[in-house]
């Protein structure tokens, strides 16, 4: 039988899978540090007002919009105006995740082969987005010094003559910096017909000065709060903001997000509705969620406040176990669930990890995430605190150990 070469993957089981396979089965004890469904990490949820949103009776009248229910996008105006950023609803057009998100914008901007710039380090997820809809990513390089930044110049190399589009996500994953770059990025953008792909979904979980960790000066654009959304402002390209309440309203099983699409016209008109024809193709959101999103966006800053509550002391019982390992550092962290750690490069990254699965905890080893290099390893600041607390440890007891073996052999 002929498959499509774009869904020609790998499914053999890695190193690492096999590992935590294995241990599982064998019902042993395993902290899992790459925890990142907040379903499943002992979070206070409102269960009845969450399902009785649900049961609204207009859910029960067949009235596709392609754009999605009038009431819904206004919501997610609403969510932008608490923000400031004027959002109208002819704007927003609803998805069922921000992964369907891209690839619709994918749709609307690339031929097969055309290319869209990705940072790197950065989610792996955008490798399959892309292959399925036979797109190329180019990465673009982000650099470490005195926290994340975006190589402009690097940035600007990797433009091709197939380059259709920049994505940046504001907050990174797993960096979880800001993108202080946004006016070169629109610059860059508009003076090579390229449009800006915004991913936002961690927007509403910065960490604040305080927690961010290692630095020697302020950020630029520091101003006693995070940096606002790309949807505010002024846009000179054409821009994509995508987000959705698997982040914001910690529901990643509701499956509800949305593209708000800004720039100049008479591009915006055009993408909006070309997009809304990729829309109405799949009418892919179902009428409940649609008209519980309302409810959900409105209610979903008390989950917010929970699970920044989660992270802040994480990162503090994180940054309280290292201080006494000096061969293990953290990264600068400003905002988003997880923390990049820099640890001894006492074998590659998935040699790494698979070692500590064996001492009984899982992490996420760097090259998941693209980092360059071996000695990078990142975990979620999502897990109960106690429990975060036994991996943190084992984590530093097995460098510690491991380097005072090395050194006796």
């Amino acid at each position: 039988m002929q498959f499509s070469a774009r869904t020609a993957w790998d499914p053999e089981e890695t190193r690492l899978a096999r590992a935590v396979r294995e241990r599982r089965s064998a019902r042993l004890p395993l902290i899992d540090l790459t925890a990142s469904n907040p379903t499943q990490c002992g979070f206070r949820y409102d269960e009845a007002a969450i399902l009785a949103a649900l049961g609204d009776p207009r859910a029960m009248i067949y009235d596709p919009d392609p754009r999605g229910m009038r009431s819904a996008r206004e919501a997610v105006c609403r969510y932008y105006a608490q923000r400031d950023a004027p959002v109208a609803p002819e704007q927003v057009l609803l998805t069922t995740s921000t992964s369907e998100a891209y690839s619709w914008v994918f749709r609307l901007l690339c031929d097969p082969g055309d290319e869209v710039l990705i940072a790197q380090p950065s989610y792996p997820l955008f490798d399959f987005l892309a292959q399925i809809e036979d797109v190329r990513l180019a990465p673009y390089p982000l650099l470490y010094h005195d926290g994340w930044q975006i190589d402009l110049e690097g940035l600007r190399a990797r433009i091709m003559k197939r380059t259709r589009a920049i994505v940046v996500v504001h907050p990174n994953n797993p960096t979880g910096h800001w993108t202080r770059e946004r006016r070169e990025l629109e610059r860059i953008c508009a003076e090579r017909g390229l449009a800006l792909v915004v991913d936002e979904v961690f927007l509403d979980y910065g960490m604040g000065p305080a927690l961010s960790g290692p630095t020697l000066s302020p950020k630029p654009g520091d101003k006693g709060g995070a940096p606002a959304s790309l949807a505010t402002g002024e846009h000179p390209a054409l821009t994509f903001v995508l987000s959705g309440i698997s982040k914001i309203a910690a529901l990643p099983q509701m499956k509800a997000a949305w593209i708000a699409a800004f720039g100049p016209e008479p591009g915006l008109t055009q993408a909006l509705d070309r997009l809304e024809i990729v829309a109405d193709t799949f009418l892919s959101m179902n009428a409940p969620v649609q008209c519980a999103l309302p409810s959900w966006l409105e209610s979903a800053g008390a989950m917010q406040q929970q699970i920044c509550a989660r992270t802040a002391a994480n990162l503090r019982v994180l940054d309280a176990a290292i201080k006494a390992h000096p061969a293990i550092s953290r990264l600068r962290v400003e905002a988003g669930w997880y923390a990049v750690l820099r640890v001894p490069a006492l074998g590659n990254d998935e040699d790494l990890a698979v070692r500590l699965v064996e001492r009984g905890v899982s992490v996420y080893p760097g090259y998941f995430f693209g980092f360059s290099g071996d000695g990078w390893l990142v975990v979620s600041l999502l897990p109960e605190e106690e429990e975060f607390r036994r991996g943190v440890e084992i984590v530093c007891e097995a460098f510690t150990t491991e380097r005072t073996e090395d050194a006796e052999g």
